[in-house]
């Protein structure tokens, strides 16, 4: 039986493998992106175009995530800290998959699978090395929305899976400056590895935080 798939961001570097790993499956894939009128920007573009989506979707993967935005890297201390940045990390790595997740009890199969891309400097038990603080923050905000979630939707879906993923250090532009001194990971070598993690889980695991090998990650 075809399985469906909606992924949000589908043509960034990590939500277009999986978009090209599952249709080689026996998948049917919807994504959706800027190209779709989807853009975090205008917030109310997330509930025009997925108030126009039919489900059940087996599969809901927000693959949407930015480190760099407008020319606003990472900080490296409190004092570079500016209400620009933080709004523009908080916009884009939680409010914007926020505003996705809140259609997913209707979109979701009953037993189906939700899933969003954070980072693993978002965990604050991890945290042993300070700075980057507005994206730090953000994604430590988008992994309470999962959680938060996993919650709520195990009621309506008990055997539904809601879970905050960890890709690794993808191979970009940005983790060519950003990423220095860590192994990296293609998009398509992250891609295999996230879809091997959640085909691994069971509802027991809903509302934590893994990593792309499989080991959970502290909140």
């Amino acid at each position: 039986m075809t399985r469906k798939a909606l992924i949000i961001g589908a043509t960034g570097g990590i939500g277009s493998a999986i978009r090209t790993q599952l249709e080689t499956g026996d998948w049917e894939v919807t994504g959706l992106s800027r190209a779709d009128g989807l853009d975090y920007d205008t917030p109310d573009s997330v509930r025009r175009v997925l108030r126009g989506l039919d489900g059940p979707f087996n599969l809901i993967f927000i693959a949407t995530g930015a480190l760099e935005i407008d020319g606003m890297g990472p900080e490296k201390a409190l004092k570079q800290l500016t209400p620009d940045a933080l709004a523009a990390q908080f916009r884009v790595n939680t409010i914007g998959p926020a505003l996705v997740m809140a259609h997913v009890p209707r979109l979701l199969a009953k037993d189906g699978t939700v899933a969003a891309l954070t980072a693993r400097v978002g965990s604050i038990g991890d945290n042993r090395l300070g700075g980057w603080h507005s994206y730090r923050a953000a994604k430590a905000a988008l992994n309470q929305i999962m959680h938060g979630a996993a919650i709520e939707l195990a009621r309506s879906h008990k055997k539904a899976i809601c879970v905050a993923l960890h890709p690794g250090t993808v191979a970009t532009g940005l983790t060519a400056v950003h990423g220095q001194g860590h192994d990296k990971l293609t998009p398509a070598q992250a891609a295999a590895h996230v879809l091997a993690v959640l085909g691994g889980l069971t509802p027991e695991d809903t509302g934590l935080f893994f990593d792309w090998t499989g080991q959970k990650v502290v909140w």
